[in-house]
């Protein structure tokens, strides 16, 4: 029987030019830059230009890859974007970014709407369809314009979003696979949570406010999070019949690092050993996890062979967890300008 491994051999990613800092933030609502490192670690955070969209953060980011790791993208045969801040509901972004990179008509597109999980089920979704036989070369990308649904009069909410953009290329590869093991999980009785309102305004029963901007109980998430995402984490590492001991880093969705803090405790891992985004980009929702990998290696910290425990969660309630071993080439980038 012909066994089929699924390798990710790239990394790209973009962040907008603009900044929108804590002390900007200042001058907009009731709040200060002590106030908000304090209770999210978050300093300052990446704006799309007004004509800036998502799909086009997320065509950067590919061709960040391309340029780093000397990869062409014209043969992918699916193109997965994981986002909830799509240019349109229809057209999905991956067909977008199949006409903005010039990739062949022949590949296959489709959007992944799992919020701040999104980009591990991206993940999750090319490992099985490169594993069974359908596919052989998949572009996975995450990517959010946040900015453009944040209502700047909500001080709680306000401090926490930005955007940009983070891309993987998985292949086919005879010899080894990138993809250890993975956990999904549901709370859909938690979905008014964190919503945008578009057709309906009802979840579950309970009245929704109609602003079409992104709402968030932030105390409800908390409490969620930090109770089930160790257990979450512990499954993983039993799929694979692995302790913590044996990886490298944790990287979990950047949504607060006060909400990192007591996950890390929770699990008795050394917070040294959690890779984040949200300090100088804040909270970008599916595109935080891609972001804190390559900050990773372009700090020289994710040597070729790590192993990696992904962990998205986010509005739905939704959660998607992952272990992975890093075989990207080491060289390391500059740095982003922060």
């Amino acid at each position: 029987m012909e066994i089929r491994h699924a390798t990710i051999t790239a990394i790209g990613t973009f962040v907008p030019e603009k900044r929108l800092t804590n002390y900007d933030l200042e001058q907009m609502v009731d709040t200060s830059d002590e106030w908000i490192v304090q209770r999210t670690g978050i300093r300052e955070r990446r704006i799309s230009a007004p004509h800036e969209y998502t799909s086009d953060l997320c065509a950067a980011a590919v061709r960040d890859l391309m340029r780093r790791y000397g990869k062409s993208v014209n043969d992918v045969d699916m193109i997965i974007a994981a986002t909830s801040t799509p240019d349109f509901p229809f057209p999905s972004t991956a067909s977008l970014l199949q006409h903005k990179l010039g990739v062949s008509p022949s590949t296959g597109a489709m959007d992944v709407s799992a919020a701040c999980a999104g980009f591990v089920y991206g993940l999750h979704l090319a490992n099985g369809l490169i594993a069974s036989g359908l596919h052989r070369k998949i572009l996975v990308v995450g990517g959010e314009t946040l900015t453009k649904i944040t209502d700047y009069t909500d001080r709680t909410t306000c401090v926490l979003f930005g955007d940009g953009a983070g891309a993987v290329l998985i292949e086919r590869d005879e010899r080894r696979s990138s993809f250890l093991s993975s956990r999904l999980s549901t709370e859909g009785s938690g979905g008014a949570h964190v919503y945008q309102t578009r057709i309906a305004n009802r979840i579950n029963g309970v009245e929704l406010i109609d602003k079409q901007l992104l709402v968030q109980n932030g105390r409800e998430v908390f409490k969620w999070a930090v109770r089930t995402v160790p257990e979450g984490v512990r499954e993983v590492l039993s799929n694979a019949s692995l302790d913590l001991g044996q990886v490298d880093w944790f990287v979990p969705h950047s949504a607060n690092l006060r909400m990192i803090e007591p996950i890390c405790e929770r699990l008795g891992l050394p917070p040294e050993r959690a890779l984040y985004s949200l300090e100088y980009f804040g909270n970008t929702s599916a595109a935080t996890i891609p972001l804190a990998l390559d900050l990773g290696i372009r700090a020289g910290k994710i040597r070729q062979g790590d192993l990696a425990l992904l962990y998205g969660f986010g509005s739905g309630l939704v959660q998607a967890g992952m272990l992975v071993r890093l075989e990207l080439d080491p060289e390391i980038e500059p740095p982003f300008p922060l």
